[in-house]
C-alpha cells in the first residue's frame, strides 16, 4: 500500500488546527469558539440575526468541507458544530451552539441521518429546552443508495444537506416562524434524493491508511460519505454510464415525471477535478431532459466532500414556485453566495 501525504502537523488536533486557519480567513462571516479556551467546539455567524429571527444550525463529523461550516452567513446557517473527523459533535457542544444563536424565535436544527447524530442533537435538544429555547430538528436522508447500514437507521444524509440548509435559511431571513420554516425543510426532505460513486477511497488522518480498498478497475456505487459499502461493485465505467447509474434510481424514488422542475446538483467528493464535475454535470441534465424534466436550476462543485476521495454525487430536488425562491434568495457564507 502507497503512502498517504498529507498537510497537517498532529493527526489528532486536524480539526482544531484547520478552524483556527477558516477563522482568521473568513472572519467577516464566521467565529469560531472554543480554541482558546477548550470550551465546547463550535461556529457562528460574526454577525447576530435580528431579533425574534429563527436561528438554523446543523453540523456533524468533520472531513466534509465546506459542510457545515463554509455554510454558515446570511440567508443559511447561524451555527454549525464541528465533531472530530467522520465523528458527531457531542451534545454538550450542540447545546452550547443552540444557545448561542437563540435570539427569541427558537432554533431549527438539521441533522444528517446517522445514529451518532441523531443521538446527540436529541439530547442537545432536551438540555436547551430545560433553558426556555424552543427546538425543532429535521433529519435529512437522502441518500438512495441504501435503507439501513451501521452507521444510521434508515436512509443516510448526503448531499441533500446543502439545499435542506439553504432553502430552511433562506425561510427564516424572510421572518418564517419557526413552524414554518421547519416545514420548508421537511418538504425539501421530502423531495431531494441522492447517489454517490467512489473511484478511490479517502484518508482520515488519524487513521492514517485509506478507508477502504478499490481494485485498479474498479468502482463502488452508491458509497457513503464516510467510505460506508454502496449497493455495488463494478468495473470503471464511461462518465456516461455511471452517470446513469447515479441518476436512475434517484428519478425511479422519487417518482419523477415530465413537465416537472428540480435543481441539479453535482456535488464532489473532494479529489475529483471540476472538469469531471461538469462532465457528469453534462451527462444528467440530458438524461433529465430525455425524461421530459426540466432543469431549473444548477449546483456543480465540491459540497459535500469526503476528505480527498476520488467520486461524486448526483443530487435532485423537485422544485416548486416557493422552493426556487427560497433557493433564488440572497446567500452569502464563505463557500455559497450570490
Amino acid at each position: 500500500m502507497r503512502g498517504v501525504k498529507k498537510l497537517i502537523d498532529d493527526p489528532n488536533a486536524v480539526v482544531e488546527d484547520s478552524l483556527r486557519g477558516f477563522a482568521q480567513v473568513h472572519d467577516a462571516h464566521v467565529r469560531v469558539h472554543g480554541l482558546a479556551d477548550d470550551g465546547p467546539l463550535y461556529v457562528t455567524r460574526a454577525a447576530v440575526a435580528p431579533p425574534m429571527t429563527v436561528a438554523v444550525i446543523s453540523g456533524g463529523g468533520s472531513g466534509h468541507d465546506p459542510l457545515h461550516a463554509g455554510f454558515i452567513g446570511e440567508g443559511m446557517l447561524d451555527a454549525a458544530v464541528p465533531g472530530p473527523m467522520f465523528t458527531s459533535p457531542t451534545a454538550d457542544a450542540i447545546a452550547a451552539a443552540i444557545r448561542a444563536v437563540d435570539v427569541g424565535a427558537g432554533v431549527l436544527a438539521i441533522v444528517k441521518n446517522y445514529t451518532g447524530d441523531v443521538l446527540n442533537f436529541d439530547m442537545a435538544a432536551e438540555l436547551a429546552e430545560l433553558d426556555g429555547i424552543e427546538v425543532s430538528q429535521v433529519l435529512v436522508n437522502d441518500d438512495v443508495a441504501v435503507e439501513d447500514s451501521t452507521w444510521t437507521a434508515g436512509r443516510r444524509g448526503v448531499a441533500g444537506t446543502v439545499l435542506v440548509e439553504k432553502i430552511a435559511g433562506a425561510a427564516a431571513a424572510r421572518g418564517d416562524d419557526l413552524a414554518d420554516v421547519t416545514a420548508i425543510a421537511e418538504r425539501v426532505v421530502t423531495n431531494v434524493r441522492s447517489m454517490g460513486v467512489a473511484l478511490a477511497p479517502g484518508t482520515v488522518p488519524h487513521v492514517g491508511k485509506p478507508g477502504f480498498d478499490l481494485g485498479e478497475d474498479e468502482i463502488e456505487i452508491g458509497i457513503g460519505i464516510h467510505g460506508e459499502p454502496g449497493r455495488r461493485r463494478i468495473p470503471m465505467a464511461s462518465a456516461a454510464e455511471i452517470t446513469w447509474q447515479l441518476l436512475e434510481p434517484v428519478t425511479a424514488d422519487l417518482g419523477l415525471t415530465g413537465g416537472e422542475r428540480v435543481l441539479l446538483f453535482v456535488n464532489g467528493m473532494g479529489g475529483t477535478p471540476l472538469s469531471e464535475l461538469y462532465l457528469v454535470y453534462a451527462h444528467a441534465r440530458a438524461l433529465l431532459e430525455a425524461q421530459g424534466v426540466t432543469v431549473a436550476r444548477s449546483l456543480v462543485g465540491n459540497y459535500v466532500t469526503s476528505l480527498e476521495m476520488q467520486g461524486a454525487s448526483v443530487t435532485v430536488l423537485r422544485l416548486d414556485d416557493e422552493l426556487k425562491s427560497l433557493w433564488d434568495a440572497p446567500v452569502n457564507t464563505p463557500a455559497l453566495r450570490w
